[in-house]
């Protein structure tokens, strides 16, 4: 069972609205989309830099309340640096 999920909306670059999914599951986050509520949850291999920035939010906030680990945050981030490296964290 996953130790943690989170679910929010986004805009594709279609003007979609799509729920994305990102679920911790040992060492790893396994994020999938959806179009609509009844739709069945898609993997997503490779995330966009939106999605992950969005994880660190909601993870950097529940941490705030004691719901994840602090590695959580310090794990996302470093592979934030590695898979986007001008990105700012």
């Amino acid at each position: 069972m996953p130790r943690a999920e989170i679910i929010w909306k986004r805009r594709s670059p279609e003007g979609e609205t799509l729920q994305v999914k990102a679920r911790h599951f040992g060492h790893q986050w396994e994020f999938s989309i959806r179009e609509a509520r009844y739709d069945q949850w898609r993997p997503v291999e490779k995330p966009p830099l939106e999605d992950w920035l969005t994880l660190l939010d909601a993870v950097k906030r529940r941490r705030g309340r004691g719901a994840v680990r602090a590695e959580d945050v310090v794990q996302i981030e470093r592979i934030i640096r590695d898979r986007f490296p001008g990105a700012e964290v």
